[in-house]
């Protein structure tokens, strides 16, 4: 048995298991129960989310969002897949670990889900070095191990099947949509998407301003850092430039998406695994598994790490959604 240990606790969030625990509880108390123009939390059928991944101070409260709106109520496995961030790839990986630690508790890995896919010969294998330093992975561990001992009152929950999504093209995304459809038609599984949006500032190599009144990304600028736009705050044309890619996941579309973000160039750092969400979906719908109407993201919550007014300034941005599948 080889357990990967929570590195990221006592740093990007606490490694005090029941203060962690009354943390989560509060920031899902703080969403209502009930959202106009879409119902009652949990959505029945939403099995899929996107959702951050930053440390627990930035995005904590913004993620509580699409995990409140999850229906584990058939709930038998968890898929996670998030992005990069360490480890070069240009496909997907999976762990070699049997255990994910959280300061609450472990989660125990699906050893045959991840000897099944493994044997498709299409995933490499994160190294243990490189398991430990993605935090993309491990921010969700916490908000899942405290929905699951909520829902099941056992010892033995839900496993969980973490996926590392590398840098890849559209085509290789439409090919894991593909091998991932099935497991999304199971009513059983659920996903979890790790995506935070966009990286605004300098040190992102990331200045991009759309001014009002359009749409179109050929009118947008870089800023430099002395810069002072006379149009809309900067905060404001973040705002715009990640409503656009958000858009772009609400069409259901992965080329549209895909558009998108080439058209803004948009740092949206978990664009590879939303990629292959999205095209698993496709799949679906051509197959005739999910009707038309079901299987689009609904947008939910949106927040910055701080409002950008100067160019030289940054801030990354959360957004959570769900879809019912």
């Amino acid at each position: 048995m080889t357990i990967r240990e929570a590195s990221h606790a006592g740093s990007w969030y606490t490694d005090d298991g029941p203060t962690l625990s009354k943390q989560l509880e509060g920031w899902l108390n703080q969403v209502d129960d009930d959202i106009a123009g879409i119902g009652r939390f949990p959505q029945p059928g939403a099995r899929v989310i996107i959702a951050p991944h930053a440390g627990y101070a930035y995005s904590g409260s913004a993620a509580a969002w699409a995990y409140k709106s999850l229906d584990l109520s058939k709930c038998e496995r968890v898929f996670l897949l998030g992005p990069s961030h360490h480890l070069y790839l240009s496909t997907c990986a999976l762990s070699k670990h049997t255990e994910y630690a959280t300061p609450m508790g472990n989660l125990v890995l699906d050893a045959p889900t991840i000897a099944k896919l493994r044997a498709s010969a299409e995933f490499k294998d994160m190294s243990t070095s490189s398991d430990s330093a993605e935090h993309s992975l491990e921010m969700h561990l916490p908000y899942i191990y405290h929905l699951l001992k909520k829902s099941f009152n056992h010892a033995n929950l839900p496993p969980l099947v973490p996926i590392l999504v590398g840098s890849t093209e559209p085509v290789t995304e439409k090919a894991f949509g593909a091998l991932l459809a099935p497991y999304l038609a199971d009513p059983s599984n659920i996903f979890v998407v790790s995506s935070d949006f966009c990286h605004w500032g300098s040190r992102f190599s990331y200045t991009y301003y759309l001014p009002s009144g359009t749409s179109d990304p050929s009118k947008g600028v870089s800023l430099r850092r002395k810069d002072q736009p006379k149009d809309i705050p900067i905060y404001e044309s973040i705002s715009r430039i990640d409503k656009l890619a958000m858009q772009g996941i609400q069409s259901g579309e992965h080329d549209a998406f895909l558009a998108a973000l080439r058209e803004t160039g948009n740092t949206v750092c978990g664009r590879h695994p939303i990629g292959v969400i999205m095209a698993a979906i496709e799949v679906l719908k051509e197959e005739g598994v999910i009707e038309e109407d079901k299987g689009n993201f609904q947008f939910i919550r949106y927040e910055r790490s701080s409002e950008v007014v100067d160019a030289s300034d940054s801030s990354v941005s959360y957004a959570s959604a769900f879809a019912v599948i």
